[in-house]
C-alpha cells in the first residue's frame, strides 16, 4: 500500500512530521499501547450519570459495566444486542412490568469490594436525584415513581424523605445530610395562593416556596417504621425568604423533600437480586439497562472523594474490563486491562490509547502514518480516494481477501440543527419552516459529507422495523421565501448565528447552510465555533440561535429520538413545548400494542415536523478507518464497538505494516 499513501501525500505531507513529533513528545515515557484510536474531542467526564456524548461513552463502556452490555449478536455480528454482564440473567413478569436481575457471583470493584444489587440501588438513586441534574434522567422514568422522585412531585399523604441541610460540604451531594422518613401531612405554599403552575419544576427557577409538615417515623436497621410512633416536624425549603417563616418559628431547613425512595420501583430483596418495577411495559428496557449512563458507580469511592475528584485516575474505582492508567488532558487516556474483571481471560488487549484528536485531517494523517489503528472521523474530501485505495490494494499478491480499511455502514443517527424557539423571530413556526425549506440537503450529502448519507426531512432515521415516519417537504426556496415574508410581515430577518463545536465537517456544513440561507432568504448568518465543553454548556444554557446537533439512537426504537423533545426534557434544549406532542409521547409509553404505539409516535413526529423546533439535515452513515488486522470490529446501526472484544492479528499486522512501509 506504499503507493496509496504516496497518493494522499499532497493532502497531508506537511502535517506528518509535525504531528508525529508532537505526539511523540506528549507520550513521554509511556510505551506504545497495544491498540490506539482517536476518540475525537476531549471527554468532558467519565462519570456515567453526567455523560452525554460518544467520546465519553467509549471510555465509560470500557471502564464500567452495566447489568447488561451491548454486544455483537452471535448469529449476526453486525447487530448489537443486550447480553448478560454484571447481571448473569434476568426474568420478566407475565405483565412485562417487572424485571428481576440476578447478579454475577465473584464480580468485584477495583478496590476489592463485591459488585452487588445495592450498587444499582445507590447509583440509580444518585442518577435520579434532582440535584444530579442528569440529562438522561428521563430514561429511567419508565421505573415506577422515578419521575416523581426526580421532579420532587410530592402530595399530602405521601411517604417522603427529608434531607436536612447539615451536610459537611453543601457543594457535594454525597455524603448526604441527615435523611428523615415520614408521612407528608401538609404543604403550605408561599406566596399564599400560589398555584401549582407557579411551582418550580426540575431545572426551572423557583418562583414559589414551600413549608412541609411531616409526621416523622423512627428507623430500625436503616428502615423506616411506618407504623411506629410519629413525631410532627416542620421543614422549610432552602432559600425561602425569612418573612415567610413567621408562621413557622420551629421550622427546620431542608435541602430536599422528596418522595421516599422506597416508593420508587427499585428493590433489593438480597444483595444478589435486583427487582425493577416499571410504570408500564417497556420493550426496550433491557437496552436501557445496557446503556452507559445507567452503569453503576462505587459508593465508597464517591463518598470518599466527592465529585469530580472521584473520577481522577488515582481515585476512580471501576468494574469494567479496563482501568484508567493515565490521563493527559488534550492528549490521551491510557487504558490498561483490569485483572479483577470477571471475564478478564477474554480481554485480549493489555493497553489501549484513546487519543483526543478533533481534526479529522490529523486523524487520517496519523492513521496513514501508522500511529493509530482506528480513526473515527475522516475528511469527506478524500472518501473517494480511500475507496479506490481499498479496491487497488486487493490487486496486490496475498491481499486478495484482506478486509477494507474504510468501513461505511448505515447508522441509526440523525444530524440536525436545534433552533432556540424562545428567541424572536425563531419563536414563529413559519420562520423555522422557512429555514428548513431553504436548506438544500441533497447538495450537502452530495458535495460535503459524500459518504452515502441520506437527506433528512424528519428526525427518526430509517432502519427501525415496523416504523415509517410522516411525509415531509423537500427543498423549496420559493415557498421558504413566502413563509418568511408571511411570518415577518415583509420586514427583514435579523442576523442569526449558527453555533457548532470544533470539527472540519461541522464547519463545512455550516458554511454551506450559511450560503444557502443568504442566497434563498437574504439572511445574514454568522458562524460561531467553540470547543466541545463550551458547546455543551452554551446549548444547555440556550445561549444560541441555531446549534448543530447529532443523535445516535440509544436503542432501536423511534422513542429514543422523539422523547427528547417533550416539554422541559433535559435533552430538548430548544425551549419548544407542545401539549399534543407531550400527550402522544406519554400515551405511547403505556401502550402495549406495538402497532398502535408506533402510530402514536408517528403522529408525534408529525407534530415535530410541522412545528420545526429542529431542522433535520441528514441521516448518518458510520465512517471508520480500521486496520484489517484488527479483529471483531463490526459495523452496526449504533456504531458501537466494545473495546474489550477487539484483538490484533500480530502476523497479519506485521505483513500489512511491511507492505505499507510502516516498519
Amino acid at each position: 500500500m506504499k503507493w496509496s499513501i504516496r497518493g494522499l501525500f499532497p493532502y497531508f505531507f506537511p502535517l506528518i512530521f509535525v504531528v508525529a513529533l508532537f505526539f511523540a513528545l506528549r507520550m513521554g515515557s509511556l510505551p506504545p499501547a497495544d491498540f490506539t484510536f482517536s476518540n475525537g474531542t476531549e471527554p468532558q467526564t467519565v462519570d456515567p450519570a453526567k455523560s452525554t456524548g460518544a467520546p465519553e461513552g467509549r471510555i465509560i463502556d470500557a471502564i464500567f459495566e452495566g447489568l447488561y452490555r451491548k454486544m455483537p449478536d452471535p448469529n449476526d455480528p453486525n447487530d448489537m444486542i443486550p447480553m448478560p454482564a454484571m447481571a448473569k440473567s434476568h426474568e420478566v413478569s407475565d405483565d412485562l412490568k417487572t424485571y428481576t436481575f440476578h447478579m454475577r457471583e465473584g464480580a468485584k470493584w477495583t478496590n476489592g469490594e463485591p459488585v452487588t444489587a445495592h450498587d444499582w440501588d445507590f447509583s440509580w438513586m444518585r442518577f435520579l436525584h434532582p440535584e444530579s441534574r442528569t440529562q438522561y434522567a428521563y430514561q429511567l422514568w419508565y421505573i415506577k415513581n422515578a419521575q416523581r422522585y426526580t421532579t420532587g412531585d410530592v402530595h399530602e399523604g405521601d411517604r417522603v424523605e427529608v434531607e436536612l441541610a447539615d451536610r459537611k460540604d453543601r457543594a457535594q451531594m454525597y455524603p448526604r445530610g441527615t435523611v428523615i422518613s415520614g408521612i407528608l401531612r401538609k404543604i403550605d405554599t408561599y406566596p399564599e395562593g400560589a398555584t401549582k403552575s407557579e411551582d418550580a419544576g426540575h431545572g426551572e427557577e423557583v418562583s414559589s416556596f414551600k413549608v412541609f409538615t411531616v409526621d416523622c417515623v423512627p428507623e430500625k436497621d436503616g428502615q423506616p417504621q411506618w407504623d411506629g410512633e410519629k413525631t410532627e416536624r416542620v421543614f422549610y425549603q432552602s432559600g425561602i425568604p425569612k418573612s415567610y417563616l413567621s408562621k413557622h418559628p420551629k421550622a427546620e431547613e431542608a435541602m430536599h423533600v422528596l418522595l421516599h425512595f422506597s416508593e420508587v420501583g427499585i428493590k433489593v430483596p438480597d444483595k444478589m437480586t435486583l427487582v425493577i418495577e416499571l410504570e408500564s411495559p417497556t420493550p426496550y428496557f433491557l437496552e436501557l439497562a445496557s446503556f452507559y449512563p445507567m452503569h453503576a458507580v462505587n459508593r465508597t469511592c464517591i463518598e470518599t472523594y466527592g465529585y469530580p475528584d472521584w473520577t481522577k485516575p488515582e481515585n476512580i474505582v471501576t468494574n469494567g474490563p479496563y482501568q484508567i492508567q493515565e490521563r493527559r488532558i488534550r492528549d490521551r487516556i491510557r487504558l490498561k486491562k483490569n485483572p479483577t474483571y470477571w471475564n478478564a481471560d477474554e480481554v485480549k488487549l493489555e493497553t489501549i490509547d484513546a487519543l483526543a484528536v478533533q481534526s479529522n485531517t490529523t486523524q487520517l494523517n496519523m492513521y496513514m502514518s501508522g500511529q493509530m489503528e482506528w480513526a473515527t472521523d475522516i475528511p469527506n474530501s478524500v472518501l473517494d480516494e480511500l475507496k479506490e485505495i481499498d479496491a487497488e490494494k486487493k490487486k496486490e499478491p496475498g491481499r486478495e481477501n484482506e478486509r477494507d480499511d474504510l468501513l461505511i455502514a448505515p447508522m441509526l443517527s440523525t444530524y440536525f440543527y436545534r433552533v432556540n424557539t424562545t428567541r424572536p423571530p425563531l419563536d414563529n413556526p413559519k420562520v423555522r419552516q422557512a429555514l428548513n425549506l431553504a436548506i438544500n440537503k441533497q447538495e450537502i450529502v452530495d458535495f460535503v459529507t459524500r459518504g452515502g448519507q441520506i437527506p433528512a426531512g424528519s428526525l427518526v432515521p430509517p432502519g427501525i422495523t415496523g416504523y415509517e415516519g410522516p411525509p415531509t417537504e423537500s427543498y423549496d426556496p420559493e415557498r421558504a421565501r413566502k413563509l418568511l415574508e408571511e411570518a415577518l410581515g415583509g420586514k427583514k430577518m435579523r442576523p442569526i448565528q449558527i453555533l457548532y463545536n470544533t470539527s472540519e465537517g461541522h464547519k463545512q456544513i455550516a458554511e454551506v447552510i450559511q450560503q444557502q440561507w443568504k442566497r434563498n432568504l437574504h439572511i445574514d448568518v454568522q458562524l460561531r465555533n467553540v470547543e466541545w465543553g463550551v458547546y455543551l454548556t452554551t446549548v444547555r444554557e440556550m445561549d444560541y440561535d441555531v446549534a448543530r446537533a447529532g443523535w445516535i439512537g440509544d436503542y432501536p426504537d423511534p422513542n429514543t429520538f422523539l422523547d427528547m423533545f417533550v416539554t422541559g426534557g433535559e435533552n430538548n434544549e430548544t425551549g419548544w413545548s407542545n401539549k399534543k406532542y407531550d400527550s402522544l409521547i406519554d400515551s405511547a409509553r403505556s401502550e402495549a400494542d406495538p402497532e398502535t404505539r408506533f402510530n402514536m409516535l408517528r403522529d408525534a413526529e408529525e407534530v415535530l415536523v410541522d412545528e420545526m423546533p429542529i431542522l433535520p439535515i441528514y441521516f448518518y452513515v458510520s465512517i471508520n478507518m480500521v486496520r484489517p488486522y484488527v479483529k471483531n470490529f463490526y459495523p452496526n446501526l449504533q456504531d458501537l464497538h466494545p473495546l474489550h472484544i477487539l484483538e490484533i492479528d500480530q502476523q497479519q499486522r506485521e505483513k500489512i505494516r511491511e507492505w505499507e512501509g510502516l516498519e
